[in-house]
């Protein structure tokens, strides 16, 4: 719970926070499965309101639309659906992102005192095993971050139900967050959505080689409750969705307290950017505001 701006949490809550040896494993594997975070009735209620958001879309929209938004609309068909900024577009789904329990493991796993949502991007994968939109190739997420200034940025992935191999978990290249990392030129900062799959699989593999390290994929079986933690660096990706139903879930980026907006540049030369940079407010040097309470909220403050 929070009250008036001091986070606090239950005993059974403090019970639910990773043990110093979850931690260790974390930052040597790159990823953790929490106990269960959310209740029955919080899945629910972020079920419900997705199904309200797909059939009458948000209860506010984002001031401007910045050019690289992954947003599903009706005409795009029975695709896999990414919608971000959803904690803001939707206030239900919003106020059981900020739940301060997800802050205050995001801070132990990170070594923060401070815990901000960055970014929220609900995802749908559609029940089809030949729906080429449903396989997330080989990726990490820190390549899109460039502008920002942390390197223990976090995405706690959130499922609306119990997530296996079947149905297209989240899957890790385990201790790849560690891996040095070959030069690279512009195009690794474009999402993975606008790319060949086929090309992400030899970066994958030329970076394993380079590490000396064997690529050792850890698929993250998830109860209906729980999340898995990653860090920006792991590489990780999902497989087909095999099951009869959608799987459902939001990954939910969080930033520690330090992180702010750098001046990046890429391979070419060009001057990096990020959807926040079209969106959030400046601070006072006239820089995006990654602390903006607007779009990236304080959700664990110690």
């Amino acid at each position: 719970m929070m009250i008036r701006n001091v986070y606090v949490l239950t005993e059974e809550e403090i019970s639910l926070l990773p043990t110093d040896e979850e931690v260790k494993h974390y930052k040597k594997h790159g990823w953790y499965i929490s106990k269960p975070l959310l209740t029955e009735e919080e899945i629910t209620q972020l079920k419900n309101a997705s199904d309200y958001f797909y059939r009458r879309g948000p209860d506010r929209l984002l001031p401007s639309r910045p050019g690289n938004l992954a947003y599903w609309e009706k005409k795009d068909g029975d695709v896999q659906r990414h919608h971000d900024y959803i904690a803001y577009e939707s206030h239900s789904i919003g106020r059981i992102l900020k739940k301060p329990l997800i802050g205050a493991v995001a801070a132990k796993l990170s070594g923060s005192k401070e815990i901000r949502i960055y970014q929220s991007t609900m995802i749908y994968k559609p029940a089809n095993a030949q729906e080429l939109s449903n396989i997330v190739p080989w990726h990490f997420d820190k390549h899109y971050w460039s502008t920002s200034s942390s390197s223990e940025m976090l995405t706690a992935f959130i499922t609306f139900h119990d997530c296996t191999e079947e149905n297209g978990t989240i899957t890790m290249i385990d201790g790849s967050h560690l891996w040095e990392e070959l030069p690279h030129d512009s195009s690794v900062n474009n999402h993975f959505a606008k790319r060949e799959i086929a090309e992400l699989e030899e970066i994958l593999r030329a970076n394993a080689e380079h590490n000396h390290a064997q690529i050792k994929k850890i698929p993250m079986n998830i109860k209906k409750g729980q999340m898995s933690f990653h860090h920006c660096r792991i590489y990780h990706g999902s497989g087909a969705n095999l099951a009869e139903y959608p799987r459902r879930a939001i990954s939910l980026h969080l930033q520690p307290g330090d992180n702010h907006w750098v001046e990046s540049y890429n391979a070419d030369g060009d001057l990096n950017s990020y959807n926040h940079d079209f969106v959030v407010a400046k601070d006072s040097h006239g820089r995006p505001d990654y602390a903006d309470p607007e779009f990236c909220p304080t959700i664990w403050k110690e």
